[in-house]
């Protein structure tokens, strides 16, 4: 039998699993782009107004149904939960594109750490189903889908990282960044939007596992939490259930864009893909309220304050990200 020729991989003996699975980087990158597809799905029904047909089942209405009742609005209400959830689900798979395609491609143990805590995050934010007792069936069956895609991936990336592998790693900023430089102040910005992100989602999931709605909520409904449930008892938990699972969603794209922004190294691919993901969420976040004519200054602050923060932070960190790295050295 002839052997192979130097230089060119012998694949006869390679299994379709092993080839698509590969060094694990396909699976983590399959976990985000399936993200993608859930946010944008999540979107898509929104705009055409329809719930998903285990929601239907569960409230024995539909859409158009409760659409009949308030001038629309508590649907308008919903959908403003679930367009803002699929913006952070998009923002949340660039980032883990990123990640899989650039840093763990290199090796880099922080990027491993990352996606590990993230993810962990996200999947359990699930859990807070356990607090206003609606469990979504297909929210559950795509969590457990992704699952063992996203175990999987990281049990095989973890191997080829390079050393040091400690936790500790996400404790090191990156190289790159002078202090002292004009891009400094953006890098702020953004670490500061991060931050933001992960202490406005967590209260956004804890609201949604108690209280549900704060005042400008039922303001814009014009509606009191007794009203919903003489509407349809189960309206109260799949809203709940809507603003829980938004706000798990806004943690993680907070700890993924502050790892990023801490641990990466400047870079173009790093500022498209937190120009990407930022659009996305903010974007998302902000013009649904409009949409739906949600416009209460209030209500809109904190994510209005983030925008502008992020904004900044990507404007000031743009020359310093996009730089040569011959310059970034100097």
């Amino acid at each position: 039998m002839e052997a192979p020729a130097q230089g060119v991989p012998d694949t006869a003996q390679r299994g379709l699993f092993e080839a698509l699975i590969g060094d694990g980087r396909p699976l983590l990158a399959l976990s985000g782009l399936g993200l993608l597809l859930a946010g944008g799905f999540a979107i898509f029904l929104s705009l055409g107004r329809h719930f998903l047909p285990h929601d239907v089942q569960f409230l024995g209405m539909t859409a158009e149904q409760l659409c009949a009742l308030q001038g629309c609005r508590i649907v308008h209400f919903m959908f403003h939960d679930r367009v803002a959830f699929g913006g952070a689900l998009i923002a949340a798979g660039i980032l883990y594109l990123w990640l899989a395609a650039f840093p763990l491609e290199a090796g880099e143990a922080w990027a491993w750490w990352l996606i590990a805590l993230s993810g962990g995050a996200g999947f359990l934010s699930f859990l807070a189903y356990l607090g206003y007792g609606y469990l979504d069936s297909w929210h559950g069956t795509a969590t457990l889908a992704l699952l063992p895609c996203f175990g999987v991936g990281l049990a095989r990336t973890y191997g080829r990282l390079r050393s040091p592998r400690s936790l500790r790693c996400l404790i090191r900023p990156a190289g790159g960044w002078r202090w002292g430089s004009p891009g400094a102040p953006g890098k702020l910005l953004l670490l500061a939007t991060a931050l933001g992100m992960i202490a406005g989602g967590a209260t956004i999931l804890f609201v949604g596992m108690t209280s549900v709605f704060v005042p400008t909520d039922l303001q814009f409904m014009g509606l009191r939490v007794e009203d919903l449930r003489a509407v349809n008892p189960r309206l109260v938990p799949l809203i709940a259930h809507d603003r829980a699972g938004f706000g798990g969603a806004i943690s993680t794209t907070g700890i993924l864009v502050l790892g990023c922004v801490w641990c990466g190294r400047p870079s173009r691919s790093l500022w498209q893909a937190l120009a990407l993901s930022g659009g996305a969420g903010f974007s998302c976040a902000i013009g649904v309220h409009f949409a739906v004519g949600y416009t209460d200054w209030l209500h809109l602050l904190p994510a209005a304050a983030g925008g502008l923060m992020f904004l900044g932070g990507m404007l000031g960190s743009r020359r310093t990200m996009l730089a040569p790295v011959a310059e970034m050295r100097r």
